[in-house]
């Protein structure tokens, strides 16, 4: 794999979010000591996501590649099996909504999202030309961001989950019950005069 572009490589350093990638296999630790990063990895999101680049014709700032591995439903399962049925219909459906992921990016030059089922994982693929830096790194985290999104939607309702998806969806508890909290607003003393939920008309 080959360097990063200049202008997108100094980004992706800068950027809060994401961190330089695990080399390649039979990289050496003196090759990684020495060369800049191939690629760089979202650390905010659950799943493994990762971006690289190459060059672009001038005045664009290079062409990136987004790619996100996610656990197919049978995998994210613990201690059962899904159905084939079931199965294929969900991942039917992932594919279907993942056709729309760059209705959340800047970018109005890419290819058509690939969505690969593998044995025990689903692999998200993304490409896109960027004109800016900048703007580039920030569609392919928006777009890493659209993937878990979707995925976490996806989750089958019925099922004890394991892993990634577990966590999705004890986040998507955690923001319920908050917004819950915050709905409910402070209770009302005594000396509220009228003021707030306490004074108003049912």
């Amino acid at each position: 794999m080959t360097s990063l572009p200049d202008a997108i490589g100094r980004e992706l350093a800068a950027h809060d979010a994401f961190d330089p990638a695990e080399p390649t296999t039979g990289v050496t630790e003196a090759t990684e000591a020495t060369e800049a990063p191939e690629q760089y990895e979202l650390t905010t999101t659950v799943f493994d996501a990762r971006v690289s680049a190459i060059d672009a014709p001038e005045p664009r700032d290079g062409r990136l590649s987004v790619e996100v591995t996610v656990p197919t439903l049978n995998a994210a399962v613990a201690d059962e099996t899904v159905a084939p049925v079931v199965e294929d219909g969900w991942f039917e459906t992932l594919e279907r909504r993942l056709a729309d992921a760059f209705t959340v990016a800047q970018t109005d030059t890419h290819e058509e999202p690939r969505v690969e089922r593998h044995d025990e994982t689903v692999t998200v693929e993304l490409e896109f030309t960027a004109w800016d830096a900048a703007n580039g790194v920030a569609d392919a985290k928006a777009l890493i961001e659209y993937v878990e999104g979707t995925y976490a939607q996806g989750i089958i309702p019925g099922y004890e989950y394991a892993g990634p998806a577990a966590t999705l969806l004890e986040s998507a508890q955690s923001r319920g019950q908050q917004a819950a909290d915050g709905a409910s607003g402070p209770e009302q003393g005594p000396d509220d005069h009228g003021q707030g939920n306490g004074g108003a008309p049912l």
